[in-house]
């Protein structure tokens, strides 16, 4: 009996899940890629067909595991949150992301952020902003027909996508669609710090007022019974 040979299987193409980059080169750079894709997380916690990641892989082409990039932020609508090892396209309905953000740090070159232009224009992106804390420049692209192109204005610009505003001063600012200004973990901590402090105070400001409504009805009943005592109908 002659033993059947397995058919040969066509080997799976592997996705690696890190690029074996450092997320960030230094502590400013890091602190805008957590600014930015955190507080994006919030503006869109809400919405849970849109999803937001930092530092992603995104490979936009199956069976093809070399053509990728991971933004240092990106958002993806029409997609539903959850977990990813990478953000493979053609099994999130070939959407790609909408909006990118690249964070700037001495160690990018020129040609690095031009093959990253030419990816995000060539894949779909339809918002791109790369941004430098150590110059406080802020670039942005916006799709046309005829591809990704310069905003000419960025300063009060508003995000089609994201309906999120830039502002321009000593640094970034970036606010959200309900005006709230995009904040670090360490001020969101502060400012729920503030407000657990102002509702501490106004519970000890209504309890003070209720104990003092309930000395001034006691002493009431005390004067009324020493009325009634002396023949006195405090009602009269």
């Amino acid at each position: 009996m002659i033993p059947q040979l397995a058919t040969p299987t066509e080997t799976e193409i592997v996705y690696p899940e890190n690029d074996g980059n450092p997320m960030s080169d230094n502590t400013e750079q890091f602190k805008w890629i957590v600014l930015i894709k955190e507080n994006l997380e919030i503006v869109f916690a809400n919405d849970p067909n849109i999803f937001v990641a930092g530092d992603l892989l995104w490979y936009p082409v199956e069976g093809d595991n070399k053509t990728r990039q991971a933004p240092d932020a990106m958002v993806a609508f029409g997609r539903p949150k959850g977990k990813r090892g990478s953000y493979q396209q053609w099994k999130e309905d070939n959407i790609p992301p909408q909006v990118v953000f690249e964070i700037l740090s001495p160690g990018n070159t020129l040609k690095e952020m031009a093959k990253k232009l030419q990816f995000y224009n060539r894949f779909g992106v339809e918002e791109y902003y790369i941004y430098n804390p150590d110059t406080i420049d802020l670039t942005g692209w916006l799709r046309s027909d005829a591809g990704l192109e310069v905003i000419d204005v960025m300063e009060g610009w508003v995000s089609p996508r994201l309906e999120i505003r830039f502002e321009i001063a000593d640094e970034l600012q970036i606010f959200s669609p309900s005006g709230e200004r995009f904040m670090t973990s360490v001020e969101l901590a502060q400012l729920k710090e503030q407000e657990r402090q102002r509702a501490e105070t106004e519970r000890l400001r209504a309890e003070t007022e209720r104990q003092r409504a309930e000395q001034a009805e006691a002493r009431l009943q005390i004067l009324e019974a020493r009325l009634r005592e002396l023949g006195i109908d405090p009602d009269a």
